[in-house]
């Protein structure tokens, strides 16, 4: 059962155009003009109910816009939204009651008075009982390891903490659809793992769907199974990871640690040289020829080491984006 079903979404926003000058001031002022600045494209998809789908696209592609259609936060210009049984933009309480957002770069607890303060707040505002509300702090508290966290002012907790929080206020009403906007962001590497890792328990405990944007491919690789593309506002891709990765990756990454250094123009004749670090070298080979390059490596050069990879996905995707070709 699909839990978001997205139909020919829309978001076309008027921005008034200034020639320079007096004249063009005037003008501005009382003859305004504009154009229309197309955020997103006549955008469809369906996710089930339990799903995980990462939400792929570069800076300005028309994600963040997308997430705040799915969440009300603005109306769409044309199209049909539908998130647990109900338009996002009408806000309705039952609806709010159900999804959540979290946008890694905004923060929703107040800067000076303990997390527990907020959380409280949210509690007052979701009508959670008390009883109940204790119940969920300790289940989500214990979750996220964020105990003896939640008494300090907001402002001398650390970054990782600081999402984790935010996460907890998010999810404190138990909502079935999850829409998170770069989670990770300015994380490092020990919080991420532990965000990710609170992201596919919660999941699994309480088959919740989430729609997950993020520019570390780790966060994606981690939880989803599926990917969404967007580019310039159109969807471009819809599907599984790993159909991604061997339909636009035609070649695959072999790096090879030599002897000793060569001089460039003896490796090119093995493939398309990606790096070259002292006796470190990093071919692409197309997938056809592996088999005889591999032959051909082994036979005519002096090696210590070599292995096959896939290429990594940040460079396939990279690619994608910066043609937007599928």
């Amino acid at each position: 059962m699909s839990t978001v079903i997205v139909e020919n979404l829309s978001k076309i926003y008027p921005v008034a155009v200034k020639e320079p000058g007096m004249k063009g001031t005037l003008n501005h002022f009382f003859h305004r003009t504009y154009r229309q600045i197309k955020a997103v494209q006549n955008v469809s998809f369906y996710i089930d109910t339990g799903e995980i789908v990462g939400f792929l696209g570069a800076n300005g592609a028309g994600k963040t816009t997308t997430l705040k259609m799915l969440t009300g936060l603005i109306h769409p210009s044309e199209g049909k939204v539908t998130v647990a049984g109900y338009t996002p933009f009408r806000r309705q309480p039952q609806f709010l009651q159900k999804t959540s957002l979290v946008m890694g770069q905004k923060q929703q607890l107040l800067w000076d008075l303990p997390a527990l303060d907020s959380l409280k707040i949210n509690a007052a505002v979701y009508k959670i009982p008390d009883k109940i509300f204790q119940q969920r702090l300790e289940e989500l508290t214990s979750m996220l390891s964020l105990e003896k966290k939640l008494t300090q002012p907001v402002r001398k907790l650390s970054l990782g903490e600081r999402m984790k929080a935010e996460l907890l206020a998010a999810l404190l009403h138990h909502p079935q659809v999850l829409f998170l906007d770069e989670p990770t962001l300015g994380l490092d590497v020990n919080a991420q793992v532990a965000v990710r890792e609170f992201l596919q328990e919660y999941n699994r405990k309480y088959n919740a769907t989430i729609l997950l944007t993020s520019h570390y491919m780790a966060d994606i690789t981690a939880l989803c199974d599926r990917v969404m593309m967007i580019h310039q506002g159109q969807l471009i891709y819809d599907g599984g990871l790993e159909e991604l990765l061997q339909r636009f990756a035609p070649c695959r990454e072999v790096k090879v640690e030599l002897a000793q250094a060569l001089p460039t123009e003896k490796l090119t004749q093995f493939g398309e040289i990606e790096a070259i670090d002292g006796q470190q070298v990093r071919f692409f080979v197309p997938r056809e020829e592996l088999t005889q390059t591999i032959s051909r490596i082994i036979t005519q050069l002096d090696i210590l080491d070599l292995s096959v990879n896939e290429p990594p996905i940040e460079e396939v995707i990279g690619r994608l984006f910066q043609t937007g070709e599928i």
